[in-house]
């Protein structure tokens, strides 16, 4: 027989013969055999080359979409990424920026971080980084981020240009680990009342909180507003830490409960900073997971009133499973409890993760979020909490004891659309790059400037010809003024919150949401 002929059927036979080993073999009835010598058959067989990597990657992500909608497969770069705001550090320069026509420009120098210690400056733009142009080169964020960040301790090299000054000065700035808070805003919000917004639940928001109220307390606060609007939960055990402050010793926070994990209590250590007073909990359709916890546990325990709307309803455990190459694997191992019994977790079908994704968008269509009566519970899932035995329900998310609709009427779309295509945020950049000195001078201290400032005119114009530019412009006159004064009342916020910070803006903003309202109006009737 002809060599070549040989050793084509040589070829051939391979796979069969591997084929025989995993069907008649020891392991015949092995899946991990039976998937391990699919992807060698491909990479050895298929008509073109494949990459290894992303077809075990693939297959992976194949395997856990078909399971619940919070395992999830993560590169080691979205690891990364990942975990940073969670942490509660990165390393880098410490600056907060935004892009101004493809320019870096400084909104805010951390602060004690090593570009305040240099001498950034707020308004300074960021124009090289050791010797490569950043600016005019349409260089994307994430690249732009990437240059600036890096191991503690390495230096980096910053060409700037500064408003007032003809040269171009350079800042030679040594990276070093920079904070990264998880609670936006602290401040009494009335007297005697002290508001807290936590974004998410991190390893540093324990502490966070515990200062926040210990500065709150010497303010004179018996009532604490603690927002957790928007917030997309975090780690369990800060979420744990946060609810120990307002609960007695001994209290049942949380319990986890899996197919092959047993029970786990987490219950209030004592010692908690808050455990007398007043608590309000702001909650909406984007509070989830960790901050579910802590909104149930106040809930079950009567230590406090729930107000906004249902929340997202994510009560699902996962196990981070470190991959060697730095990826990880998140797997549902468990559900999370309140301590009345409830699981937290909403209903969900296996596979079918848009249709969890747009639940939201669903609840929108349906009308829960404009009317309390459109939510349906039924009579199984009934709990009682534990001191004032109210009827609470499980199945789906922390339903408030006081429901706040959603004013649909209050953001126009044509405000969505200046938002949406960066109009409203560019022009307040520009506004605030332009005349920080001027605003600074003359509104020395925020209450100040809460107080006596008020949008110019000429900043409304600017957006609205902006607009117009961009072919975003008001259906008619109703809707125009319909926008302007959420409108004015953002652009407020945004420029305290480039001249001072979060907690600024937010002070400004709650006048505006409905929910952070709702309370005030429930303490001054408590207070009558």
């Amino acid at each position: 027989m002809n060599k070549r002929v040989l050793y084509a059927a040589m070829l051939w036979l391979i796979p069969f013969i591997g084929y025989a080993q995993f069907k008649f073999g020891a392991s015949e009835k092995s899946p991990m055999l039976k998937l391990s010598y699919s992807e060698q058959m491909i990479k050895d067989y298929y008509v073109e080359s494949v990459d290894e990597n992303k077809l075990v990657e693939d297959g992976i992500r194949g395997m856990l979409e078909k399971l619940d909608p919070h395992s999830t497969y993560s590169t080691p770069k979205e690891v990364k990424e990942m975990n940073e705001p969670l942490q509660g550090n990165f390393e880098g320069i410490g600056v907060q920026f935004n892009m101004v026509e493809d320019t870096l420009l400084v909104i805010q120098t951390v602060s004690g971080g090593p570009s305040e210690k240099m001498g950034i400056l707020a308004g300074d733009r960021i124009v090289s980084v050791n010797d490569t142009a950043i600016a005019g080169v349409k260089m994307s964020k994430e690249e732009i981020m990437k240059r600036l960040r890096g191991p503690k301790g390495t230096k980096v090299l910053l060409g700037i240009v500064r408003p007032g000054i003809a040269d171009r000065l350079s800042f030679t700035i040594t990276r070093d680990k920079i904070p990264v808070h998880s609670i936006d805003a602290t401040y009494m919000i009335r007297p005697t009342v002290g508001y807290i917004r936590i974004g998410n639940f991190g390893a540093t928001t324990p502490d966070e909180f515990r200062e926040s109220l210990t500065k709150l307390l010497s303010e004179g606060m018996r009532t604490l507003v603690l927002d957790l609007q928007e917030n997309g939960g975090g780690y369990l055990h800060a979420a744990v830490e946060v609810a120990n402050e307002l609960l007695q010793r001994g209290s049942l926070i949380v319990y986890t409960e899996g197919r092959r994990v047993n029970r786990s209590e987490y219950t209030a250590r004592g010692g908690g900073l808050f455990t007398e007073g007043k608590v309000i909990v702001l909650v909406d359709s984007y509070t989830a997971s960790a901050a579910e916890i802590v909104s149930g546990a106040v809930q079950d325990y009567d230590r406090g009133i729930i107000v906004g709307r249902r929340t997202f309803g994510k009560g699902l455990v996962q196990r981070p499973i470190d991959l060697p190459d730095g990826s990880m694997i998140r797997l549902t191992i468990a559900h999370y409890y309140t301590p009345s019994g409830r699981c937290i977790q909403k209903p969900y079908e296996k596979g079918k993760k848009l249709d969890y994704a747009m639940d939201v968008n669903n609840r929108l269509k349906s009308g829960e979020l404009m009317s309390a009566d459109s939510v349906h519970f039924s009579d199984s899932l009934k709990y009682y909490t534990l001191r004032e035995h109210r009827v609470v329900y499980g199945g789906g998310g922390i339903m408030p004891d006081e429901f706040v609709p959603l004013d649909t009427t209050k953001y126009t779309r044509f405000h969505r659309e200046l938002a949406a295509k960066s109009v409203i945020i560019n022009q307040n950049l520009r506004y605030v790059d332009n005349h920080r000195k001027q605003l600074k001078k003359q509104y020395p201290d925020f209450a100040d400037f809460r107080k006596r400032y008020e949008i110019p005119q000429k900043l409304i114009d600017n957006i609205l010809a902006e607009g117009k530019k961009q072919k975003i412009e008001p259906k008619d006159d109703a809707e125009l003024q319909r926008t302007l004064p959420y409108l004015r009342a953002q652009l407020k916020a945004l420029i305290a919150r480039d001249l001072w910070t979060m907690t600024e803006y937010f002070a400004i903003m709650n006048e505006q949401n409905d929910i952070v309202q709702h309370a005030m109006k429930l303490i001054d009737k408590e207070n009558r």
